[in-house]
């Protein structure tokens, strides 16, 4: 094999610019496995250098089924990679092997793909082809052996990729058409109302102190009496956990009622919302 025909092949290999590969073949001496080598080394010291930037931009990806589903967020730093085939190629096929490993990031990094290379490799020379920092966000899976998974993706890019994505999972027994419309709905809304919990007693403490800090603030200089301050950041408070509690939010299509009123209108006996989960590139 000529050492043309062996950069050709390398660049097959790995995605690298001819210059890089030319030189990596006269440096292994015609050996393509450690010119492959050679070319992660270095790739690994270009995308080292990468990683100090900022990653912005992105997808989020679905993968599984009714029972099992999970959402996976791939960053990178311009709308334009997040459309890349590479790109796009890596983040599919990094979504079903994260629905194997249950979201399980340690495990999903030195998991192999289908090049036989892992999660980390393939990471890395895909940061080095593309010029960018690419980083691998949040995750979540979702089991549910006694009711549904719906999923609900805006602003799609590609089949199961777009930049927000939200999964919803319902505990019943019953699996209807009605059911499955309202899963559908309820992951739309909270695409759309970003509820921050699924009852106001479960959102986060630190964010209610926060809200709580913020509040007080803006009554401090109200020159309102303290007694008359402290009804007013009651009810600011109040409100605030209402609005971003899932089951007492306005339902986005018809906004005179609550969530847990449609709930309530639908029926079934034994129906709950298990879980939710939402990702949106850049919040």
């Amino acid at each position: 094999m000529s050492d043309i025909e062996k950069v050709k092949k390398l660049r097959e290999a790995t995605g690298a610019g001819f210059k890089d590969c030319n030189l990596a073949i006269k440096e292994a001496n015609g050996d393509i496995d450690k010119a492959i080598e050679i070319l992660r080394v270095k790739g690994i010291s270009k995308a080292s250098k990468k990683m100090s930037r900022d990653a912005k931009e992105g997808v989020v990806v679905v993968s599984g089924n009714e029972t099992k589903t999970s959402i996976i967020e791939v960053n990178c730093e311009t709308d334009f990679v997040a459309k890349n085939e590479d790109f796009i190629s890596f983040v599919k096929e990094l979504s079903e092997l994260n629905n194997q490993k249950n979201s399980n990031l340690e495990e999903l990094k030195n998991s192999k793909m289908g090049n036989g290379q892992t999660v980390d490799e393939n990471l890395v020379a895909l940061i080095a082809k593309i010029g960018e920092k690419i980083t691998i966000g949040k995750s979540k899976t979702i089991e549910n052996s006694n009711g549904v998974n719906n999923h609900y993706l805006h602003t799609v890019v590609q089949d199961n990729v777009a930049k927000l994505a939200v999964l919803v999972s319902l505990e019943t027994n019953e699996n209807s058409e009605t059911v499955k419309t309202f899963s559908k709905q309820l992951s739309m809304h909270i695409a759309a109302s970003n509820p921050l919990a699924l009852e106001s007693n479960l959102i986060d403490q630190a964010i209610i102190d926060k809200e709580q800090e913020l509040v007080t603030e803006e009554l401090k200089n109200s020159g309102k009496p303290e007694d008359i301050a402290n009804k007013i950041s009651l009810g600011k408070m109040n409100k605030f956990k209402e609005e971003n509690a899932l089951l007492t939010q306005a339902w986005v299509m018809e906004p005179k009622k609550k969530v847990k009123d449609i709930l309530g209108e639908l029926s079934i006996a034994d129906l709950k919302i298990k879980e939710f989960y939402r990702i949106k590139i850049g919040e």
